[in-house]
This record gives C-alpha cells, sequence and structure tokens, in this order.
C-alpha cells in the first residue's frame, strides 16, 4: 500500500509539471486559430511549427482542446463515488469540541468520527487512505473553544487551513424540543459571493473544496447548507425548510444548526502529513490592507 501510495503521487507530481509546457503549446495553438479565423498571417515565431500544430488542432474536440489542470485531477473521481469523510480532532478534546464535532458528525452525510487518541497525523491519513475515505477533516481548539478546521483531499490533496471563529452548537440557538432533530438528508448547497473579477481563482477553489465534500442532493430535499462569503470571513448555515398551503410565498426556514464562521488562511497542493507540499496560497500580514483584502469574492 505504501509502495503504491508513493507511485500515485509521482504520476501525479509528473502530470502536475508537465502543465507548463501544456499550456505553452495552447496558447500557440490559440495564435494559430485566432490568425486563421480572422484572415490573418501566420505569426513569424510559429511558422516552423504550423504545420504540426494544426495537424493537432484539426484532431481535438471540445475535450481535448483545453488543458488539463492539476486540479482536475484532484476532483477527477468525484462523480463517480459519494464524498466519505473522516473526522478528527486534536489530542483530549474538551468538552465542547466534542459536542460540536458530534454535530459536525450529522451535518456532513456519510461522516465518520474517529477518536484521536494517540495517533499522530501521518497514521490517521493512511488509515483514511487504506479504508477509501475521500476527506480528512481536522478540528482544533483553543483553550476550550474550537479554533482550527483542516480540510485535506485525498489521496493527493489539496489541503485548506480555516480558522474557526463564533462557533455555536444547536443547544445554544434553541432548546432540544424547539430546534427538533437534525435532519440527515444530503442538503442543496448555496455559495454567496466566492467570485470577484481580481480573485476569481481562490474563490471558485474555495468552493470547489467546500461542495465535494457533500454528495448530490435529491431534487426534493428539504435542507439547505449555506456558505456566505463577507469579506473573506465564510458563514455556515444549516436549515430545513417546510412549503405550506399557500405556495412558495409560504415556505418555513427554520435553523437546525450549528452555525459558525470560517476564514482561510493557507492552501496546500497535497494531504496535511506532507511537509513538503507546494503551498498554493497563504494569508500574510502585509495582505491586511483596504484595496488586497478580499480574496474570495465580494
Amino acid at each position: 500500500m505504501l509502495r503504491r501510495n508513493v507511485r500515485l503521487r509521482k504520476e501525479y507530481l509528473y502530470r502536475k509539471n508537465l502543465e507548463g509546457n501544456e499550456r505553452e503549446i495552447y496558447e500557440k495553438k490559440r495564435k494559430i486559430r485566432e490568425a486563421l479565423q480572422e484572415g490573418k498571417p501566420i505569426p513569424t515565431e510559429l511558422r516552423n511549427e504550423e504545420a504540426k500544430l494544426r495537424q493537432e488542432i484539426d484532431l481535438e474536440d471540445q475535450n481535448t482542446a483545453v488543458p488539463r489542470s492539476h486540479i482536475d485531477d484532484e476532483y477527477a473521481n468525484a462523480t463517480e463515488k459519494e464524498p466519505k469523510i473522516l473526522l478528527t480532532t486534536s489530542r483530549d478534546p474538551s468538552a465542547p469540541l466534542t459536542r460540536f464535532v458530534k454535530e459536525l458528525n450529522i451535518v456532513f452525510p456519510n461522516a465518520s468520527k474517529l477518536n484521536r487518541g494517540s495517533q499522530v497525523i501521518s497514521e490517521i491519513i493512511e488509515t483514511a487512505r487504506s479504508h477509501d475515505f475521500t476527506d480528512v477533516i481536522f478540528v482544533s481548539e483553543n483553550r476550550g473553544k474550537p479554533d482550527g478546521l483542516i480540510i485535506s483531499h485525498l489521496p493527493f490533496g489539496p489541503t485548506a487551513y480555516f480558522q474557526l471563529l463564533n462557533v455555536v452548537t444547536r443547544h445554544e440557538i434553541q432548546t432540544k424540543k424547539e430546534m427538533g432533530k437534525m435532519s440527515e438528508q444530503y442538503p442543496h448547497l448555496i455559495f454567496e459571493r466566492f467570485t470577484t473579477q481580481a480573485c476569481i481563482f481562490m474563490g471558485k477553489r474555495v468552493m470547489n473544496i467546500l461542495k465535494h465534500i457533500f454528495p448530490v442532493p435529491k431534487l426534493d430535499a428539504k435542507r439547505i447548507v449555506t456558505f456566505s462569503n463577507e469579506s473573506d470571513y465564510i458563514s455556515f448555515r444549516n436549515h430545513v425548510y417546510d412549503k405550506g398551503e399557500g405556495g412558495p410565498k409560504s415556505i418555513e426556514l427554520k435553523e437546525i444548526g450549528p452555525r459558525f464562521e470560517l476564514r482561510l488562511y493557507q492552501v496546500k497542493l497535497g494531504t496535511l502529513e506532507q511537509d513538503e507540499a507546494e503551498v498554493e496560497w497563504v494569508l500574510r500580514p502585509y495582505m491586511n490592507t483596504a484595496k488586497k483584502r478580499k480574496f474570495l469574492g465580494e
């Protein structure tokens, strides 16, 4: 199993290293296409390669015309099987953290909770790989308050690091009687304000990471999970709705908890135990200026 994981990782890194060459060839083909469509002469620097590139252009279709990236490979099998999540905590979790993770275990469909014990991160990741988990979620705390959440996608990454803020558990929103039983339906997902012209890549990147920890819901599902971005703080809300007799205008929305805020501070192109993994994006102190602050969306 270990040798197989090493081989798969090397193959993935090799494909990732080819991206630069594929992008360069794609740009050359694009210039040739534009010249042919507009009736202009082929650029001088491409005339020696024109015949070979035109032959490749003729053989391309809509699936092969645009080069694939390592991001495509990360979630290439996401549509073939439902996500399977391993949920764990830092060592010796406090009562508030344990209670919060129990609620997350129901929030995320197909999640399994693992008592950390004395296991190190590399052992947990290896266990998750061997049991075909698609993601591992670590929740940490500081002085009894949950303060960190890490999502590591398997087998190759990425790994997203979030600061966890303003955690409110179910019993703190309403009483157990008023709240009722938490729905375990596969939820419909709402992502709000995750794209701007200046930072469209990171907004879509984070949205891609979050949406792939939830399976595809049924059309008649009455549970809704919302990720709403406001100045790079992502608010999480969990609701169910009920249709009244008055049609669409009589829909009743009920929050079932928990609720919390996330703030992204790092994305790595690898799994959690790989210290050598490339850092794709990190929040720096000098970024906290008025002009540079919003990286995910409005």
